[in-house]
């Protein structure tokens, strides 16, 4: 079995999302998650960017516009939260299209207002995945 790309940073971002999502349950939005995970990423040390801009590239030209994910955990791992009933294929699409956009390969979506547990999926950028993008 291949090992997992980023595996032990990956874990311990889900983990402190299901922090989160244990102590506050769902229903708020997405920005109280937003700050919860602020404050549980500071006690857990895990290093994060909250809402920085971030480059993105067109055929490999670095355009004007940039790109505020939700986190950047550990200077490689996009985390995009969400608040919705489930996630959907535009939400798994909108994380392929910044990882791809971007020089950053591992992408986590989280979202803390399924019940009754926390959704969350880990997106990878492969080869074939460059090509999953929304038209």
């Amino acid at each position: 079995m291949a090992d997992l790309l980023y595996k032990d940073e990956s874990y311990a971002i889900i983990g402190a999302c299901f922090k989160v999502y244990k102590e506050m349950g769902c229903g708020f939005l997405e920005a109280v998650y937003q700050e919860c995970l602020e404050i549980e990423f500071g006690k857990q040390n895990i290093p994060f960017r909250a809402q920085s801009d971030v480059y993105i590239y067109y055929c490999g030209e670095e355009l004007k516009k940039r790109y505020q994910p939700d986190f950047i955990c550990y200077d490689k791992i996009i985390l995009e939260i969400k608040t919705v009933k489930n996630l959907t294929e535009e939400h798994h699409a909108q994380v392929h299209n910044y990882l791809h956009a971007t020089v950053y390969k591992l992408g986590i979506l989280a979202n803390s207002t399924h019940y009754p547990l926390l959704e969350h999926e880990r997106i990878i950028l492969t080869e074939k995945s460059q090509k999953y993008k929304m038209n």
